[in-house]
């Protein structure tokens, strides 16, 4: 059957760190002197932090995976079925079973200009937090782990944030904003990145006109012309 692409739909807005640090880590061939061993991903030239559209992208997927989708809720693997809304729009986690082309694109998310700004401030456009594995009944470093040191991106940074959503002849486009509405809110509930049960990655979505993108995306989708 013919796949006839209508149009693509682009949304921007920024993504927010809130009140904890933000850790999505990147990788070092080699550890300098006084230098975290966990650092967070760079850009290559500027040397500063950015968001990986494919962690934001992965986090949403795997969000809602976990909520409606039955394979998942069994193995914890990407769902592989082809023809839920979520294989739909993220894209099918079984190249065999791939019934449509998917729909999103998340793209890499750099640090606004105020952000930058207070960084050069600041002097530092991350922190370092050093953590200790206890031992629970001496209240003491556990045997010979010693602390280990996390870089994050600190509270109060923003980074400008844009995905697009291509949508096809038949496709149900306001359903898929609902869905994405919600995923945005449930990302935003738990937490983006890694560490997040230690209070990282407390984040927020939020859209041009000011409001948090989950309530621009019900808008959007309550305004589609026809409803599809």
């Amino acid at each position: 059957m013919p796949i006839k692409l209508r149009d693509i739909l682009e949304v921007r807005g920024k993504l927010k760190v809130l009140t904890s640090g933000l850790r999505i880590g990147g990788s070092k061939e080699a550890i300098g002197l006084g230098e975290t061993d966990n650092p967070v991903i760079r850009h290559p030239i500027t040397g500063l932090p950015y968001v990986p559209g494919s962690s934001i992208k992965g986090k949403l997927r795997s969000m809602l995976e976990s909520k409606y989708c039955p394979g998942t809720q069994q193995d914890g693997l990407p769902c592989k079925c082809g023809n839920c809304v979520v294989c739909q729009l993220f894209g099918c986690g079984d190249s065999k079973n791939i019934k449509s082309p998917s729909r999103l694109v998340f793209r890499d998310c750099p640090p606004t200009d105020e952000t930058r700004n207070t960084w050069e401030q600041a002097g530092v456009s991350t922190e370092i937090k050093t953590e200790v594995l206890i031992d629970r009944n001496k209240g003491l470093s556990y045997g010979r782990i010693g602390p280990r040191t996390m870089e994050r991106i600190p509270a109060g940074s923003e980074f400008h944030f844009a995905f697009s959503l291509r949508y096809f002849e038949g496709d149900d486009v306001p359903g898929y904003l609902r869905l994405l509405a919600e995923g945005f809110e449930l990302v935003e509930k738990h937490y983006l990145g890694g560490s997040g049960s230690r209070g990282y990655g407390h984040v927020a979505f939020v859209a041009e006109d000011g409001k948090p993108m989950a309530e621009h995306l019900r808008q959007l989708a309550a305004n589609w012309p026809g409803g599809k």
